[in-house]
């Protein structure tokens, strides 16, 4: 019985994070309620507070449930990275899975959309802006060590300090998923253009990739 209420509380808070997705896409996360996201799950507000504390709370989760593939990629992409000793493999692997996901996966793309262009960093948000900077320092963290340890492999001395070559890394990825994005249609094919700037950018840092 215990884990049957365990697989069913879980199956519910899927179902308000399913009901998050659209409603945040469609209204905004400003102009969408927590009653709004119960109705479109067909369940109470009662229910959302048992999952969730409050609206950041709920779209913390919804954020983090599209992202932890990437994060579980980045793990195995760096495993392969050190049997092969090629760092750049681990960059290339997980930069290319997020440009595939988001190009393809629709849920992935909306919850992309959600948090760059529809949140308002104010009042109960503010968690999130938070949030989102420490996504984008891990990130820059994540980007050091591998771009450090592929420097040291090829034999690269970058025209940058390793930390102004990652915070570069993240402002061409997050540029043309951005302006992807923001087009609402399909502008280009973002996997070739994006990983094509991901690569030019790197030769640009010393590395023939």
């Amino acid at each position: 019985m215990a884990r049957r209420t365990k697989e069913d509380a879980e199956v519910t808070r899927n179902r308000l994070l399913d009901a998050a997705l659209e409603v945040f896409h469609a209204k905004g996360v400003g102009g969408a309620s927590l009653a709004d996201v119960a109705q479109a799950a067909s369940l109470t507000r009662g229910a959302i507070y048992w999952h969730f504390k409050d609206k950041a709370d709920l779209f913390d989760a919804m954020m983090m449930r599209a992202t932890l593939p990437f994060e579980q990629a980045w793990s195995t992409e760096q495993m392969r990275a050190e049997k092969s000793g090629c760092a750049l493999q681990a960059i290339l692997g997980v930069l290319h899975m997020v440009l595939r996901s988001v190009g393809t996966d629709e849920a992935t793309r909306r919850a992309f959309d959600i948090a760059i262009f529809k949140v308002e960093y104010v009042g109960e948000m503010l968690a999130v802006r938070e949030r989102r900077l420490l996504g984008i320092e891990r990130f820059t963290s994540l980007m050091e060590g591998e771009l450090l340890l592929a420097a040291h492999q090829a034999n690269v001395e970058m025209p940058l300090s390793v930390t102004s070559a990652a915070r570069g890394m993240h402002a061409v990825f997050d540029g043309v998923l951005q302006t992807w994005l923001l087009h609402g249609t399909i502008p280009f094919d973002l996997e070739t253009e994006g990983m094509a700037a991901v690569r030019v950018y790197l030769k640009g840092l010393g590395f023939g990739c």
